[in-house]
C-alpha cells in the first residue's frame, strides 16, 4: 500500500508502533524462541539447528507482519500468511503436537505486546486499543490458518499410514509374504498374532434417520480401534507385544491381528483374551462376539478363514457373546461342513417349508433352551401354543424335541439350514 493511502500510524510514547516494533525484532526473537524452550516442553528437544533455522526465521517473518498489520490498521492477507503456513505443515510431519504449536503464536503474540506498549502513556490509551484489536485479529487469523494447515498434513500422512497398514493387511490376510510391505509401511512384525474375527452388535444410535445413523456406527469403530490400541500397549509383558495392531472392520465386525511376544515356550493365557474381548464390549457399548486363533504371519490367512468359520458356527447356533475358539464348537463345527452330511442334517427340516411358524417357535425353543413359558413369552403367544406346535413339528419331522437326542438332530438341522443359505 502507497505511504499516502495508508492510515494515520498508531503510536506509543510519541513514536509510531509499527517502527518500534521492526526496531525491536533482533531483541524480540531471541526473548521470544526462549520462552518456547522455557514453556513448551517439546521445543527443548528440538535441534539447536532447527531453533536457530528454521523457526527463527518464522519468529522474525511473523513479527514484520504483524509490524505491517499495525502500519497499514487491517488483517494479515492469505498470501501473507504463507510462511506460517508452510511452518506449520513442516511442524505436522515432524511430528510436534498442534496444541504445542498454538501455544508457540500465544508466548509470541504476548511477548511482542508486552514489548510494543511497554512505554506507553495515558495519551497512548486509544491507540493501545486499537492495537490490541489488531493484535487480537492477527493471532485468530494466523491461527486458524496454521490450523488448518497442520490438520492438512496430518490426515495426509495418517492416510499414507492407513494406506501402508491396510496394505500389509491385505497381503497377511493373502497368505502372500509381507516383509517387504512390512519394511516400507515402518511395521516391524510379530513373531505371531492373535487372530480375532469379531461380530459387532448395533449401537442403539445407529438406528438414527439421517446423519446420525453412520455417525454412530463410525464413533463405534473409532472406539474399537482405540481399545485394541489401548490394550495393546498396556498388556505388553503379559504375552503382547507392543506394536502395530491391523485391522479391517466395518460396522459388523472383520477381522482383527494384534501383535503377540515370542511366548518361549510359554502358553498362551486365553483369559487376557477374554478381558480384551470384554474391553472392546465396553468401550464399544455393544455386544461383541469373537473367534480366536494364534498364528505366525505366514499362517495368518489359514487362521483369518478358520476363526472366521468358528464365528458363522457360534452365531448360527445363536450362542451368546463373549470369546470362542475351535474347540468350544467342535461339534456344531463338523456338523456344519458343506458337504451331503450337512444337506442331510438341513434336509430334516423340509417338512416344515410349509410352515414358517412352526420353523420359527422351533429356532425359538432352542434358543430357549426349551423352556415352554420363556419360548411362550418370545413369541408373545401362550403357553398352550408352544405345546401344540412342539407336538405338530415332531408329528411332521418325526423328531421331538423333548427328545435329548432328537434336540441335538433339530439343532444341527436349524445351523445346517441357516449355514447353507
Amino acid at each position: 500500500m502507497d505511504d499516502k493511502n495508508l492510515p494515520e500510524c498508531l503510536t506509543v510514547a510519541g513514536r509510531p508502533m509499527h517502527l518500534r516494533l521492526t526496531g525491536l525484532v533482533p531483541v524480540l526473537t531471541r526473548r521470544i524462541l526462549g520462552s518456547f524452550v522455557d514453556t513448551i516442553p517439546i521445543y527443548r528437544q528440538l535441534p539447536e539447528e532447527e531453533l536457530s533455522g528454521d523457526i527463527t526465521r518464522v519468529v522474525e517473518s511473523s513479527l514484520h507482519l504483524v509490524a505491517r498489520v499495525l502500519r497499514e490498521r487491517r488483517g494479515p492477507l492469505p498470501e501473507e500468511l504463507s510462511a506460517l503456513v508452510a511452518s506449520a505443515a513442516r511442524r505436522a510431519e515432524e511430528g510436534i503436537p498442534l496444541e504445542a504449536v498454538i501455544t508457540a503464536y500465544h508466548l509470541g503474540v504476548q511477548q511482542a505486546w508486552d514489548a510494543l506498549v511497554e512505554p506507553a502513556e495515558r495519551d497512548d490509551l486509544a491507540d493501545v486499543l486499537s492495537a490490541n484489536r489488531l493484535l487480537l485479529l492477527f493471532l485468530g487469523t494466523a491461527v486458524e490458518a496454521i490450523c488448518a494447515s497442520y490438520l492438512a498434513e496430518r490426515q495426509s500422512m495418517l492416510s499414507q499410514e492407513q494406506y501402508a497398514r491396510d496394505r500389509v493387511t491385505s497381503v497377511l490376510l493373502r497368505g502372500e509374504s509381507v516383509v517387504g510391505p512390512a519394511a516400507d509401511a515402518g511395521i516391524r512384525l510379530a513373531a505371531r498374532y492373535l487372530v480375532l474375527s469379531l461380530a459387532l452388535g448395533t449401537h442403539p444410535d445407529e438406528h438414527q434417520k439421517g446423519p446420525g445413523g453412520p455417525i454412530a456406527s463410525r464413533r463405534k469403530l473409532r472406539r474399537i480401534r482405540g481399545a485394541l490400541e489401548e490394550f495393546a500397549g498396556s498388556s505388553a509383558g503379559e504375552g503382547l507385544e507392543e506394536g502395530t495392531v491391523l485391522s479391517v472392520l466395518d460396522a459388523g465386525g472383520g477381522i482383527v491381528l494384534v501383535p503377540l511376544a515370542e511366548g518361549g515356550g510359554t502358553p498362551w493365557e486365553w483369559a487376557t483374551t477374554t478381558r480384551l474381548t470384554d474391553a472392546l464390549s465396553r468401550a464399544a457399548g455393544v455386544a461383541v462376539t469373537a473367534a480366536a486363533e494364534l498364528a505366525a504371519p505366514e499362517k495368518v490367512k489359514d487362521a483369518a478363514g478358520l476363526t472366521r468359520q468358528v464365528l458363522e458356527v457360534v452365531r448360527a447356533f445363536e450362542r451368546p457373546p463373549g470369546l470362542y475358539r475351535l474347540p468350544d464348537v467342535t461339534l456344531e463345527y463338523q456338523l456344519t461342513r458343506p458337504g451331503a452330511g450337512r444337506d442331510a442334517l438341513a434336509a430334516l427340516l423340509s417338512p416344515l417349508d410349509g410352515h414358517p411358524e412352526l420353523l420359527h417357535t422351533l429356532e425359538t425353543h432352542l434358543a430357549h433352551r426349551l423352556d415352554r413359558r420363556g419360548t411362550a413369552t418370545a413369541l408373545h403367544v401362550h403357553p398352550n401354543t408352544v405345546d401344540y406346535r412342539v407336538r405338530r413339528i415332531a408329528h411332521l419331522t418325526g423328531l421331538h424335541p423333548s427328545d435329548p437326542l432328537d434336540t441335538q438332530r433339530l439343532a444341527a438341522a436349524v445351523a445346517a439350514r441357516r449355514l447353507g443359505g
